[in-house]
């Protein structure tokens, strides 16, 4: 079974520490569905929240399909339902209400012909932790460009 990703949410990996990952169904219109095939969607500010044993993805900008016409009536970024077994919402849930943890959006993707959400247990970082990764991210930078410069010169 293929799998393309259609959207990566790379400011969460730079906000929070990931604990754990799964996967989610989710559910969508059929414009909503056709926006995504066409890579229409951000994540960047969206979560997760666990309300009467149900998963609700919030703030995810899924754009409104421009060839949709009077059917398309829904706002961009409404609410969306997440699809999990039970056990695993119940797991979740026990985890959330630990201190600290909290449910963000990874990526969407198509699983075949469905989309899939992946949503990950996180933990969220300190700003000290925030400089500590953009400073590892510089020096391996650097180091990558020393090492194209001195292959460069043999």
């Amino acid at each position: 079974m293929s799998v393309k990703t259609i959207a990566y949410n790379k400011h969460a990996l730079y906000e929070y520490f990931v604990v754990e990952k799964y996967e989610a169904g989710i559910v969508l219109e059929g414009s909503e569905v056709k926006s995504l095939r066409a890579g229409k969607c951000n994540l960047k500010d969206s979560f997760c929240m666990i309300k009467n044993g149900e998963i609700t993805l919030k703030n995810a900008h899924i754009a409104v399909y421009d060839k949709a016409g009077a059917f398309s009536t829904r706002e961009s970024k409404r609410d969306r339902k997440l699809l999990m077994h039970r056990r695993e919402i119940d797991r979740l849930t026990g985890k959330i209400n630990e201190k600290g943890f909290t449910l963000v959006p990874l990526s969407l993707y198509f699983s075949g012909s469905i989309v899939k959400a992946e949503i990950a247990l996180c933990r969220g970082k300190k700003n000290y932790d925030k400089k500590r990764v953009i400073a590892e991210r510089e020096s391996e930078r650097a180091l990558r460009r020393e090492i194209k410069d001195y292959g460069s010169k043999i």
